[in-house]
């Protein structure tokens, strides 16, 4: 995970990306679940994963997603990763009822994803967010 620019340092955006840190830990689990081909862990292994991520992006579009959006230099950013988390959750659910052969893509999107998020937007939003506006997103995060 990211820790060249010290924005972990801004709260939200370190519980963020510990978060992160806990989704690819059960991301590793799934995988290994999979290649077990055991279709009950997979299920509980990707409800598990589930859990993690669902509550993480609903965060991260209620609050630092929601702020940057007031800045139009980050709409179309924001609405593709917004999309992305739909479509990474479609796959999870996909891959818990029997897609097996998802899996590879769903963890490359997945790692792909948390890149872009932490060399590129949590960054830029660390840079870009004043003292009022992480009010804001930590206010709801």
């Amino acid at each position: 995970m990211c820790s060249y620019c010290g924005c972990q340092a801004i709260e939200i955006l370190g519980r963020f990306t510990a978060e992160h840190e806990d989704i690819v830990n059960a991301l590793g689990d799934l995988r290994r679940t999979v290649a077990s081909m055991d279709d009950a862990a997979v299920e509980v292994s990707a409800r598990t994963l589930a859990g993690l991520l669902d509550p993480h992006t609903a965060s991260e579009e209620r609050s630092l997603f929601t702020e940057l959006r007031r800045d139009g230099e980050f709409t179309d950013e924001v609405d593709q990763l917004c999309g992305e988390h739909d479509g990474l959750g479609d796959q999870l659910t996909a891959i818990a009822s029997g897609r097996h052969e998802l899996m590879p893509e769903f963890e490359v999107a997945l790692r792909r994803h948390i890149d872009r998020e932490e060399n590129g937007l949590f960054p830029a939003a660390a840079i870009a967010l004043d003292g009022e506006a992480w009010d804001r997103v930590h206010a709801v995060g």
